[in-house]
């Protein structure tokens, strides 16, 4: 778990993240399953280059789809929602 790209997969984008985003300068990110809040709060920090207050986790279970006759199982993620201090924030989409 050393490299910090393997921890932070993507952020989430979602309508539910962009309104912390706003409210309580809270991001969202799909995180490693294996990763703690301490491995998540460096990598954001050393990633990003802010100051990380608070780590909320939560892992989504896997759900079960179907395809045809046959049924199939989405695989399982977590979630990490990142609150940052005050005055920083952390742009996804630059260029747009």
């Amino acid at each position: 778990m050393a490299i910090l790209e393997s921890i932070i997969k993507k952020p989430l984008v979602t309508e539910k993240s962009s309104t912390q985003t706003e409210v309580a300068n809270r991001y969202g990110f799909i995180v490693d399953t294996k990763a703690n809040k301490y491995q998540i709060k460096n990598a954001v920090e050393e990633l990003y280059d802010v100051k990380v207050l608070n780590v909320r986790t939560s892992i989504i279970p896997g759900k079960l789809k179907r395809s045809g006759k046959s049924i199939k199982k989405t695989p399982k993620y977590k979630k990490a929602y990142v609150q940052l201090g005050e005055g920083q924030k952390i742009e996804f989409f630059k260029g747009i």
